[in-house]
C-alpha cells in the first residue's frame, strides 16, 4: 500500500481542485528529449553539457541554427529559465521554444537562418527535480545570485562561484557566446507550497499566474531599453489570446529612487536591482527580457515576437537584427559598433562598450537647422565649450584640416560647445575593432549638403564612409569607420554635417491682436 500512497494524494488533490494533474519532468524524461532532439535534427541540433549540480545532475545547453547561413553575419540568442526550479512553466516553455524552433514553420526555418539560438532550459536541476526551491544545496539561486553580496560589480566577477556551479555555467555560457539577446522565461511556481503541504509538488490544470511581459516585478532595471519591444511580445501574446500585465503602466505608479524613498507606498513597487540575466548587459550591452508564463502557447508567442527582432530589419536601422549598436549617446548623438557582418559590429560593440567611460563627447550648443557637429575623443583634454579653445587644442592634437572644422562652427549662430568629459581610464586603442557614430536629422525628407570626418569629406558608403535612410520620423546618418581607418584618427573624431531642409518650419508666439492692441501706447 505504501508504494502506492503518491497516486492517492495526487488523487485526493485533484479530487479538491476538479483538475487533472501537470504532467511533471523527470530527469530521465529531460535527458532522453534532448537525446532524441539530438538523433532526429543532427544537422540544426546540438546539445552539450555544461556543467553539474553538486549532486551530479547534469547542466545541459542547446543550440539550434542553420549550417547553411553563414556563421559571421548570424545574431547570438540566449534563452534561459533562471528560475525554473520551482517556476516549472518557465521550463516547459523552453521546451515549447525548442520543439517549434526545430519544426518546418517558416518563422522557425528564417530564425535558423539568422541566428544562433542558445537554450538553457534547466539551470538548477537539484532545485527542478528535487526540492523545488530556488537555491541550490548551498541556497544559492541562479536568478539573483544569492544577493548582491554575492558579486563585484566594478569586475562583474561572481565571488561566490566554487559554492554555484550552477552561475558557473551561466556565466561561462554568456562569456563564450557574448549573445546580442538574452530572455529569461519564468512562469507558474511551486515556491510559496510548505514543505508538508498535502500534494506539495503537483501543479494542477487551471492552476495558473498573472502573465508578465518584460520584466520582473521585484526588479524593474531587468527589461528591454526599447519599450517597443515590450509593446511587440505584448501584441504577439494578445493576438494568441493572452493578455499581459504592464508592471508600473497597469497600476499607475510612477518608478521609485532614493530621493522619493518618503514617499515608497505610491511608487512601483520594484526597486533597482543587480541580476544574473543583467550580467550580459553590463558585459557585452545584450538587450535583455523576462517573461512571467502561466500557459506554454503563450510563451511562445511572445518568443517568436522576441526572436523576430534578430532577423529583420528595425525602424531607424541599416542593418538586420536586434538593436544593440549603440554604445553611448549624447542628447541624440551616439557612438555606435561598427562592421560588415554581425560577427564585425559584435566585436566592435563589445570593445567600445567596455571601454565607454573614456570618451568624451560634445556638440554645437544651441542646437541649430541645417547643422550638426558631433565630435568624440579619448583625449579629455581635447573638448573644450569654448570654440576658440576647442579649435587650439584640435591643431595641438595633430589634425591637419582644422581650418575647414574652423569655418564651419564660425559660419553658424552657435554660442558654445556642449560637453560631456569622459570618466574612465583611458584603455589601450579602445577603436581597434572599429568605431562609428549616429547622427539624426530632424527632417526625414532634407537634402544631405556636406559631410566631414575631420575636415575632410566623407563618401557615401557603407564602410569608411556614411549611409542615409529614414527611420523614426528622422533621416538617420550612420558614419562607420574599420579599425585601420579609426586608429589613422588618432582618436579625435570630428563630424560637422549641413543639410537643407525640406519642411520650413518657424518658432515663436504672438500673442492676440487685441492684446497688443491694449498694451500699444496710445
Amino acid at each position: 500500500m505504501i508504494r502506492f500512497l503518491p497516486l492517492l494524494i495526487i488523487s485526493f488533490v485533484c479530487h479538491l481542485s476538479g483538475s487533472e494533474p501537470v504532467h511533471r519532468l523527470t530527469l530521465e524524461e529531460y535527458e532522453a528529449t534532448l537525446s532524441y532532439w539530438s538523433e532526429t535534427y543532427p544537422d540544426i541540433f546540438t546539445k552539450e553539457k555544461i556543467g553539474e549540480s553538486r549532486e551530479g545532475m547534469g547542466i545541459y545547453l542547446v543550440r539550434i541554427t542553420s549550417p547553411s547561413s553563414p556563421a559571421d553575419n548570424r545574431q547570438h540568442s540566449l534563452i534561459t529559465a533562471l528560475h525554473g526550479g520551482p517556476e516549472r512553466s518557465g521550463t516547459t516553455s523552453c521546451m515549447r521554444v525548442i520543439e517549434w524552433l526545430l519544426s518546418d514553420d517558416e518563422e522557425a526555418r528564417i530564425t535558423r537562418e539568422n541566428q544562433d539560438v542558445w537554450i538553457i532550459p534547466i539551470i538548477n536541476p537539484y532545485a527542478y527535480f528535487t526540492t523545488d526551491r530556488f537555491g541550490n544545496s548551498l541556497k544559492i539561486d541562479p536568478y539573483t545570485g544569492g544577493g548582491l553580496s554575492n558579486w563585484d560589480l566594478e569586475t562583474l566577477e561572481f565571488r561566490a562561484i566554487e559554492r554555484a556551479p550552477e552561475m558557473r555555467a551561466f556565466l561561462e555560457t554568456v562569456d563564450r557566446f557574448q549573445p546580442e539577446a538574452h530572455i529569461d522565461l519564468h512562469g507558474t511556481g511551486l515556491q510559496e507550497y510548505p514543505d508538508d503541504l498535502l500534494g506539495k509538488r503537483q501543479r494542477y490544470q487551471g492552476q495558473i499566474m498573472t502573465e508578465i511581459t518584460g520584466s520582473a516585478y521585484s526588479n524593474y532595471a531587468l527589461r528591454p531599453w526599447d519599450w517597443r519591444i515590450t509593446d511587440a511580445m505584448i501584441r504577439a501574446g494578445a493576438e494568441a489570446g493572452f493578455p499581459s500585465d504592464r508592471f508600473e503602466a497597469d497600476a499607475q505608479r510612477l518608478f521609485m529612487g532614493n530621493a522619493t524613498a518618503p514617499l515608497a507606498s505610491q511608487h512601483w513597487r520594484g526597486r533597482a536591482q543587480f541580476y544574473s540575466a543583467q550580467y550580459g548587459y553590463a558585459k557585452y550591452h545584450t538587450l535583455i527580457a523576462a517573461l512571467e508564463i502561466a500557459w506554454e502557447e503563450s510563451a511562445l508567442a511572445r518568443t517568436k515576437a522576441w526572436l523576430s527582432f534578430g532577423n529583420q530589419v528595425a525602424d531607424g536601422e541599416s542593418e538586420s537584427g536586434y538593436p544593440v549598436d549603440r554604445v553611448k549617446a549624447f542628447v541624440g548623438h551616439f557612438v555606435t559598433a561598427s562592421g560588415r557582418t554581425a560577427a564585425e559590429r559584435r566585436k566592435s560593440r563589445i570593445r567600445l562598450w567596455q571601454s565607454q567611460g573614456q570618451f568624451s563627447q560634445g556638440f554645437l550648443y544651441p542646437q541649430t537647422d541645417g547643422r550638426i557637429l558631433y565630435t568624440v575623443t579619448t583625449k579629455g583634454d581635447v573638448l573644450d565649450s569654448d570654440s576658440e579653445t576647442f579649435l587650439s587644442n584640435l591643431k595641438s592634437s595633430g589634425l591637419k584640416e582644422v581650418a575647414n572644422i574652423r569655418q564651419f562652427i564660425e559660419s553658424g549662430p552657435e554660442i558654445k560647445l556642449a560637453v560631456e568629459k569622459g570618466r574612465g581610464e583611458k584603455a589601450d586603442t579602445p577603436t581597434e575593432f572599429g568605431i562609428g557614430f549616429r547622427l539624426r536629422i530632424p527632417d526625414c525628407d532634407a537634402t544631405i549638403d556636406e559631410i566631414q570626418l575631420n575636415g575632410r569629406d566623407l563618401a557615401k558608403q557603407k564602410m569608411n564612409g556614411y549611409q542615409a535612410f529614414p527611420g523614426r520620423g528622422y533621416q538617420q546618418v550612420q558614419i562607420n569607420l574599420d579599425g585601420e581607418s579609426a586608429l589613422a584618427e588618432n582618436d579625435v573624431f570630428v563630424i560637422s554635417l549641413r543639410y537643407t531642409p525640406v519642411q520650413k518650419r518657424s518658432v515663436g508666439w504672438t500673442p492676440p491682436e487685441e492684446v497688443l492692441k491694449r498694451l500699444k501706447k496710445p
